[in-house]
C-alpha cells in the first residue's frame, strides 16, 4: 500500500462540498467519525453503531423510498466486507439516486489496527463490478479527488467509489451515542426533504 498517499481527512470536503443536498448514512467507526465531524452531525446524517454490515443495506432502503433525493452511504472496508452481498442487491435494484463511498484504510482500526483483507489481495472495485454496479472508480491520491467528485456527479447510479487512504487515524470526534435521538433527527430530515419534493 506504499503507493497510497490520500489522507482520509481530505476526502469528504472534496467529494461532498454540499452535504446538505444528500441523505447521508454511514457505517461504523472511522467513516462515522469522519462524516459526523465534517457535517457537525447534521440532521440529514444517520451514523450507525452496533450494526456492522448494515450500512449499505439501510442506505439502499432509504434510496428506494426517496427516489427524488440523492442518497449516499459512507462506509469502511471492514464494515462493507461484513455484508459484501449487499452490493449485488444494490445492482439488482438499480436505484438511480444512490452512491456508495468506501473509505478503506486496509485495517481494522477499532480493534487494534490488524490488517484487513484489502491490505492483502481483496479488490473491492472488482467485487462491485462483479456484483453489477454500473459505475465504479478507485482513487488513492489527493490529485484524484477532483476527478472523483465529477464521477459522483456525472456517472450513472448506482455508483461505487473505492477510496484507498493511508493508515492515519479518523477525525478526533466524539459522536452523539444517543441512537434514538439520532434516528429521530434523521427521520425528521428525511420527511422534510421527501414531503417538500
Amino acid at each position: 500500500m506504499s503507493d497510497i498517499t490520500l489522507d482520509r481527512k481530505e476526502v469528504l470536503p472534496k467529494l461532498f462540498p454540499h452535504p446538505e443536498n444528500y441523505l447521508l448514512l454511514t457505517g461504523l467507526a472511522g467513516a462515522a467519525k469522519d462524516t459526523a465531524a465534517y457535517t457537525k452531525e447534521a440532521d440529514n446524517l444517520l451514523t450507525l453503531g452496533g450494526a456492522m454490515g448494515a450500512a449499505v443495506s439501510m442506505a439502499l432502503g432509504v434510496a428506494l423510498s426517496a427516489p427524488q433525493e440523492q442518497v449516499a452511504v459512507i462506509t469502511g472496508d471492514g464494515e462493507l466486507m461484513m455484508n459484501i452481498g449487499a452490493l449485488a442487491t444494490v445492482a439488482s435494484m438499480m436505484p438511480d439516486n444512490f452512491t456508495i463511498v468506501c473509505i478503506d484504510n486496509g485495517m481494522h482500526g477499532e480493534t487494534g489496527g490488524q490488517p484487513g483483507h484489502t491490505a492483502r489481495r481483496t479488490n473491492l472495485a472488482l467485487m462491485a463490478e462483479g456484483a453489477g454496479i454500473p459505475s465504479v472508480m478507485t482513487i488513492q491520491s489527493p490529485e484524484q479527488l477532483d476527478v472523483a467528485y465529477e464521477f459522483l456527479q456525472d456517472t450513472p447510479a448506482p455508483r461505487f467509489l473505492w477510496v484507498r487512504v493511508t493508515a492515519s487515524p479518523p477525525s478526533n470526534y466524539k459522536r452523539n451515542w444517543d441512537l434514538v435521538e439520532g434516528r429521530l433527527k434523521f427521520r425528521n430530515a428525511y420527511l422534510a426533504k421527501t414531503q417538500t419534493a
